[in-house]
């Protein structure tokens, strides 16, 4: 989802577009090809920004809404307004920080026929790197009826298969069921066993609950499994959002919560972004978190219409990383609009990597940061 912000940011850095040299010492096999995960805590390594004004292949690198690492590739995902596209990357890192990030190629999304998909027609969000091939999902634009997707490409951005949407997931002019505008599907991920994927809702569906406000409502979000095999929906469990983090101010009165990416870790184990946004704040007025969910116990809610008034139990979640925490060791202390998150390699000390990285909208409200950040998981 895109986010406005109040706030004027300078900022000078060195940037690297072409090829460098990475730390990274070794490969590192993708999500579907890895043992379970233990997390304890994860600790604030450094932040890299990539200038708003890089420019790679005639394309304004920006809106950076999803990432992914596999085979030593890093893949970033834009929701460029025209000619919806995702780059190939190379993230030099290592224990110190990130140093460098060297966008390498990119591809248009393409139909079919391989003929680039129109302006208009998708919202990309989150990309995942699956069996040779990308998979994307799109929130489609619920206010002109265009319905969210999911797809699998090949790695030139043609699309091979599309995933059967429920129902309930369309794109719909009622007021009472389906999808909000901007909430639908945010975040992706492989499952743990490499047999599936699971995405999910930024904000309830209407008939699911209420969106975030200030004070704790019912506001559940749906997590939906994906069988790889015939690329259809499966099992779904509810995740309950947090109240927004802080009121709008200066007269503004924009304020949300959402769930903005997944990430599988072990069998029903997520990691969870949450990201609570309100307008009229001089530090970008986002609030980030990382939770640690445990879906083991949660009811498969796949066959509720609603979920209000329904008997069920929800996923449990549990504060990993706050970011507010480090915002006094970021650029212009902004938390910016984080939206993506990938495992990355193994670091020397034999710790793994968390890289996240934020949409900056293109500035198109005031500049933002195409923001990086590199955490430490300690087991």
């Amino acid at each position: 989802m895109k986010t406005p912000m109040i706030k004027l940011v300078a900022l000078a850095v060195l940037f690297t577009i072409g090829s460098c040299d990475s730390d990274e010492k070794t490969e590192t096999p993708g999500p579907e090809e890895q043992e379970s995960i233990t997390i304890s805590e994860v600790q604030f390594v450094n932040e890299f920004i990539l200038p708003a004004a890089t420019v790679f292949e005639n394309t304004t690198v920006g809106g950076l809404s999803g990432i992914d690492y596999a085979n030593n590739t890093w893949y970033l995902i834009s929701d460029a307004p025209n000619a919806p596209h995702f780059y190939t990357a190379a993230i030099a890192l290592n224990q110190d920080g990130i140093s460098a990030v060297t966008i390498t190629s990119v591809n248009n999304f393409k139909d079919a026929t391989g003929t680039p998909l129109e302006t208009g027609i998708t919202d990309p969000e989150a990309i995942r790197f699956a069996d040779g091939n990308v998979l994307w999902t799109s929130e489609g634009n619920m206010n002109n009826l265009i319905d969210p997707s999911v797809r699998i490409a090949a790695l030139d951005g043609t699309i091979r298969h599309e995933i059967t949407l429920p129902e309930r997931y369309k794109a719909t002019e009622s007021s009472a069921f389906g999808p909000r505008h901007n909430g639908v599907f945010e975040g992706l991920s492989l499952s743990y066993d490499g047999n599936g994927y699971w995405v999910s809702m930024e904000l309830p569906l209407k008939q699911d609950g209420e969106e975030p406000t200030l004070k704790d409502t019912e506001a559940p979000v749906r997590i939906a499994y994906i069988d790889k095999a015939t690329n259809t929906f499966g099992k779904e469990i509810a995740y309950e959002l947090d109240a927004v983090a802080r009121p709008a101010l200066l007269g503004t009165t924009f304020e949300l919560n959402g769930v903005v990416e997944i990430l599988s870790y072990d069998e029903n184990k997520f990691l969870v972004v949450e990201r609570s946004f309100s307008t009229g704040y001089a530090d970008g007025g986002n609030t980030v978190k990382i939770y640690k969910v445990d879906a083991t116990n949660a009811t498969d809610v796949s066959t509720l219409e609603t979920l209000k008034g329904a008997t069920y139990t929800k996923a449990t979640k549990t504060l990993l990383f706050d970011f507010e925490t480090v915002r006094d060791q970021l650029t212009e202390n902004m938390v910016d609009n984080i939206e993506g998150i990938t495992f990355g390699p193994t670091l020397e000390n034999g710790n793994r990597s968390l890289v996240l990285v934020a949409d900056n909208n293109f500035s198109a409200f005031i500049p933002q940061l195409n923001q990086f950040i590199l955490l430490e998981i300690l087991n």
